[in-house]
Formats: C-alpha cells, structure tokens, sequence
C-alpha cells in the first residue's frame, strides 16, 4: 500500500464457509459493530486532534454525504478500490496518510478454507504524524483484534 510505511500490519481470521466472501460486505460488518469502549476511544481522539486542526471521526463521515460518487465511505472511511477479493479504504490529513485494506484469501494452512486480512499501511508526513502513530498504536492494535473477533462471533452478519 505505501512503500517505506512508518506503521504497517495485518491480521487475519477465519472466514467460516457458509459466509460470502465480498470484501465490502465484510468491511461493513466489520466497522458497523465496533465496541463501546472503541467508540469512546474515537471520541477522545477527536476531542484531542480538533485543536490540531486534524479531521474528526464526525468530518470524516460527512464527507460521505456530500452526494459525490467519487467519495464512497464505509463509516469514516473513504472507499479508494474495489477488487474481487479486496477492498481498499483509507484517508489523507495534513498530518499522515493512511490505507487499511479487507480482503478474501485462501488459509494457505487449511485447504479450502478462506481468511479474512486487514492491514493497515500508514505513511507520516511530519512530527506530529509520527508522534500521532506512537500514541494510538497500541489502542489500533487492540480495535482492529477486537473488531475481527466481535465480526467473527457475529457471524459476519451485518
């Protein structure tokens, strides 16, 4: 996604047969039913970054609703591509940009069973890019694992 990124991961779960393998479907499922404790988290982060002049989790998701096709959201998230089994989502601020991709793919350790990967790509722009990653690291870490496994429990339903 960015080459040289000063944050990148990705998880992966198990995506169970029955369940269709359309990474935006997935991607809603996965955001629609973050936890209380992830919300609140976003709502801190927001208060924090305002006065910085970053873009809110509100700003964000109103951008989706300015009527432009070219400025498909999932929640806060721009919609950057589609693929088959991929679907690419992500934002730019002043501050750093950042890309966070779902998708579909053969469990290379079970024969015949799929996985569902997200991964983050992040490339920082200044100081306070960096300082703004080194901060929320841990708390991403924790929204994405928590995110997966409440989808999973779901059933990917959404």
């Amino acid at each position: 996604m960015f080459v040289g990124a000063d944050l990148a991961d990705c998880y992966a779960i198990g995506l169970p047969a029955g369940v269709g393998g359309d990474p935006e479907h997935l991607a809603r499922v996965l955001f629609a039913g973050q936890a209380g404790w992830a919300r609140r988290l976003l709502k801190l982060r927001d208060l924090l970054v305002r006065p910085f002049g970053l873009k809110t989790s509100d700003s964000m998701a109103a951008a989706g609703d300015a009527g432009d096709p070219g400025n498909r959201r999932i929640g806060i998230f721009r919609i950057y591509e589609t693929r088959p089994d991929e679907i690419i989502l992500g934002e730019d601020d002043r501050h750093l940009d950042f890309r966070l991709t779902v998708r579909v793919a053969p469990d290379p350790d079970r024969l015949g069973e799929r996985l569902v990967m997200t991964a983050t790509a992040v490339r920082c722009h200044n100081g306070l890019g960096r300082l703004y990653i080194a901060l929320i690291r841990p708390f991403h870490v924790a929204v994405v694992r928590s995110g997966l496994a409440r989808a999973a429990r779901a059933g990917w339903q959404g």
